[in-house]
């Protein structure tokens, strides 16, 4: 019997097929040819830094220690210029992405003296994510619940709120001036924007040059419809939204079997999001951070970040 021939390689039938292409390609251009095929795209991953720094270079440590290339915001929005651009060049000098400044407040509040404590938030902090070159300053749009400042409530998906959100937005941006960094709005599961359209919706009435995307796929997990389904609905935000998002948050979801619905917020891994669909997409764009967030200890965030990792390894990135 004639003995089978054992079959080729990905990476043998690419280096055939340069040679006898006719392109005449040198060694050093076949070998690049093969190294792209094969390189490993980045994933920026990043979380809370819980050790203590009182310096740039401290601060680096403690994020690398963690295996993380992108990072919260390590200062704070009175802090001097000078120290600033320390952490800045700092940042840079050590491939580190400063993912977000939170300005995680109510600018729609029903109570005046709340809403314009939480307007002053929202301008300082996108003030501070431009000084030191984050890719964005993140909030929630806000909601009418006049006793939690991020909960359900009637008036939150009324016309006129979609409408206070824009102006409020609007008025945000055009008084900071932002030139490099974006003021971004976190998904959320009762309140705008509560899918790609709303968002979709929402970046065309606030028309600012400076808003962008942030998402967080979790957030907009609430009925066991979209639980069911959140790997398609990961896949609608960037196909509608891809371009423009500039941060996301890293989290995980269940769905229990007590009645009524109970959806939970869990640690990535413990859950049923679609991380490999979430990764994949992430990696199609360019160097945008994946933030691990709510979680209670450095063990825990060890955990999260073990599984994404996994998942990402799995998908070769």
């Amino acid at each position: 019997m004639k003995q089978q021939s054992k079959p080729l390689s990905r990476r043998t039938i690419l280096k055939n097929s340069l040679l006898s292409t006719g392109a005449l390609l040198s060694a050093p251009a076949i070998k690049s040819a093969l190294a792209a095929q094969t390189a490993k795209k980045p994933l920026r991953l990043g979380g809370p830094v819980f050790e203590k720094y009182d310096s740039p270079d401290n601060w680096v440590k403690a994020v690398k220690q963690l295996g993380y290339n992108a990072a919260y915001c390590p200062v704070g929005v009175n802090e001097k210029d000078d120290v600033i651009k320390a952490y800045e060049k700092a940042a840079k000098d050590a491939d580190i992405v400063i993912a977000e400044v939170g300005a995680w407040s109510n600018p729609i509040s029903p109570n005046p003296r709340e809403r314009e404590k939480a307007l002053k938030k929202c301008r300082d902090s996108l003030a501070l994510a431009d000084r030191i070159g984050a890719n964005c300053c993140v909030n929630i749009a806000g909601s009418k619940n006049p006793k939690n400042w991020a909960g359900h409530h009637p008036l939150n998906f009324t016309d006129e709120t979609f409408d206070m959100i824009v102006e409020t937005t609007r008025s945000i941006i055009d008084e900071v001036k932002p030139t490099r960094t974006f003021y971004t709005l976190e998904t959320m599961p009762w309140a705008y924007p509560d899918s790609a359209d709303s968002y979709l919706k929402l970046v065309r009435a606030i028309d600012r040059k400076h808003f962008a995307v942030h998402l967080d796929p979790v957030n907009l997990i609430c009925s066991p419809q979209r639980y069911y389904s959140n790997g398609k609905i990961i896949s609608e935000c960037f196909e509608k939204l891809g371009s423009m998002v500039k941060s996301c948050h890293a989290k995980d979801i269940t769905l229990t079997q007590e009645l009524t619905t109970h959806l939970n917020e869990v640690r990535p891994g413990k859950g049923g999001l679609d991380y490999k669909t979430f990764l994949s997409e992430l990696s199609k764009l360019n160097d945008i951070p994946l933030m691990l967030e709510h979680l209670n200890t450095p063990e825990e965030y060890n955990l999260a970040a073990k599984h994404i990792r996994s998942v990402a390894a799995s998908l070769n990135l």
